[in-house]
């Protein structure tokens, strides 16, 4: 069974988190945040990253929150729709980071960082929201994150989400995107694979190291 502080190790304390949000705009404090998704991740004895839950919410847009129709367009959420079940804000946050922390305490590590494609915007928006609620437990670090963004381009010169997938070798369906869940299970992938083949690259390095550093006999 793998050690529960293998990612302690690995990302100094930080579990990473695979986040994607889906909003009524780009401005994390005027815009709605209306539905959150994480993955969470395991790691195997020898240090490769695997997805293995996704946690997901549809959220209420906040009192004068703004959506923009062109936003809405492209994620296709209608937030009156008698069906779509969402949560207030506070409530949202509390559903998403409780599993989260618990995943923190399991893993050893100290906090969550989160992980995503142009991270910087889905954490503006998680942040945003949990100022709003005076939310005090928030697992994850308030600015430090993972952008898939910066390592795709130097993994595989891709930037673009759809195209750095494609250039992994991970399926992309257009017509899945700007779902929440879709995204983040994605992202996921890229992070993993990406991850896992540093591991990889390091594993040879090393052992090509106490090759030519062995001792004759």
């Amino acid at each position: 069974m793998p050690d529960p502080t293998l990612f302690a190790q690995r990302f100094r304390g930080f579990l990473p988190v695979i986040v994607d949000v889906e909003t009524g705009g780009f401005e994390a404090r005027r815009h709605a945040l209306l539905e959150v998704a994480a993955v969470l991740l395991e790691m195997d004895a020898d240090g490769r990253l695997r997805p293995v839950h996704t946690i997901n919410t549809q959220v209420e847009a906040f009192p004068g929150a703004l959506l923009d129709p062109k936003s809405m367009e492209i994620n296709g959420i209608k937030p009156d729709h008698p069906l779509r079940a969402a949560r207030p804000e506070a409530d949202a946050l509390e559903y998403v980071f409780a599993p989260i922390r618990k995943a923190v305490r399991e893993q050893g590590c100290q906090r969550a960082i989160l992980v995503g494609h142009n991270a910087a915007f889905d954490l503006g928006f998680l942040n945003a929201a949990i100022a709003r609620c005076g939310c005090k437990r928030s697992p994850f670090h308030p600015f430090s994150c993972f952008d898939t963004v910066s390592l795709a381009g130097l993994a595989y010169g891709q930037t673009v989400l759809a195209r750095a997938l494609q250039a992994a070798g991970i399926e992309w369906d257009a017509g899945q995107a700007h779902s929440a869940v879709y995204d983040a299970e994605r992202t996921a992938e890229l992070f993993c694979i990406i991850v896992n083949r540093w591991q990889s690259l390091q594993k040879d390095a090393n052992q090509r190291d106490e090759t030519v550093t062995r001792p004759l006999t």
